[in-house]
């Protein structure tokens, strides 16, 4: 097994290096634009190379161990040797996947952001259901997950929520999940035990770290205070905590009532307000080419892009990749990559890049 030519490793690392080297000279940051540009395709291609020198130490191991045991048998060796090559198989299968990955922001964080739709507590608690799929999927991968924002519902769920997702590539492949989320199942808030059709939406976001630079003129920004929000009695801030900020140039929206400090609930709006404006920049850019290659639904209720069947039967399907799978519960458990998986295949062979 030779990942190193079959990823190209060494070309990798010679790239690698040259960056870093550039790094080290004088002036290197007097055009700060060129200079970040160049720490972006370090960390990209780290990206890389971490993964790949994990999986090739594995390999190592793998083969002595195979070695050992042609000259000493061992039951003990052997079932060591059929986990490692299942974690290889895992790791391989990892990198194959990022190999789909080709935007230079899909190494980066990202920000979630969550929306019941029409329906009251129905939509609500579906929300709050989306909301626990994506944090299970960021646990199973190692990622930090962060509430920035949060708005309950008056009787259950949520009436949205705004998560930062930390990890590497979490952008590259949660942005194959924005979109409409359609529910059908029995509902449990229903006296008559009726089938309710339930709709959410998601809009995913680029981090924006420091190494990006959003200028925002405080005189376009009108910040409004308010008392967080919850379920009610010694839940609710008696302080107007909450901070609303409002981009008036583009009119961008955004809350933050996560912190009992006014002070931290607006360094986390601005940093969500910062987000929202890059991507409204990348989409600018982006957009001569969606008008040739229109491959993105319509982000709005009943333009889903995926159903999520509990009642007659049980199935999730992707409308995009028209890949179903039949355990539903699996799914909700966080188990989305082979939705995600599809989704980005189905891209790149198209010639997307997004």
């Amino acid at each position: 097994m030779n990942c190193g030519g079959f990823f190209d490793v060494d070309a990798k690392r010679s790239a690698l290096s040259g960056l870093e080297e550039r790094m080290t000279i004088p002036g290197f940051w007097d055009d700060q634009e060129k200079a970040r540009g160049i720490v972006q395709q370090v960390k990209s291609l780290k990206g890389w190379i971490d993964p790949l020198e994990e999986l090739e130490a594995r390999v190592r191991e793998a083969i002595e161990l195979e070695a050992l045991l042609t000259t000493e048998p061992d039951a003990e060796l052997e079932a060591e040797l059929d986990s490692e090559m299942e974690q290889i198989e895992t790791g391989l299968a990892d990198i194959e996947l990022h190999s789909l990955l080709r935007s230079p922001d899909d190494i980066r964080d990202a920000q979630v952001e969550i929306s019941a739709g029409a329906g009251g507590t129905e939509a609500q608690d579906w929300a709050e259901m989306l909301m626990r799929m994506y944090t299970r999927w960021a646990e199973r991968r190692g990622y930090e997950v962060e509430v920035l924002d949060m708005s309950e519902g008056e009787e259950a769920g949520i009436k949205g929520a705004v998560l930062e997702i930390r990890g590497p590539n979490a952008y590259g492949f949660l942005k194959a999940e924005t979109g409409v989320h359609r529910l059908v199942r029995i509902s449990p808030f229903d006296s008559q035990a009726r089938r309710h059709t339930s709709f959410a939406s998601l809009f995913v976001y680029p981090v924006v770290d420091d190494e990006i630079r959003i200028d925002i003129d405080e005189d376009d920004i009108r910040m409004d205070v308010f008392r967080a929000s919850g379920a009610g009695g010694q839940h609710v801030n008696k302080t107007s905590s909450a901070v609303r900020l409002t981009h008036i140039p583009s009119g961008v929206v955004v809350s933050s009532q996560a912190e009992r400090s006014q002070f931290k609930n607006r360094a986390t709006a601005m940093k969500m307000l910062k987000n929202k404006l890059y991507q409204i920049e990348l989409d600018k850019q982006n957009a001569a080419k969606a008008a040739l290659n229109d491959t993105k639904a319509d982000v709005s209720f009943g333009s889903q892009i995926r159903s999520y069947v509990f009642q007659p039967y049980t199935m999730v399907n992707d409308h995009r990749t028209e890949l179903k799978i039949p355990d539903v519960q699996k799914v909700m458990d966080g188990g989305i990559d082979p939705f995600i998986e599809a989704y980005l295949k189905m891209t790149t062979a198209g010639g997307e890049r997004t």
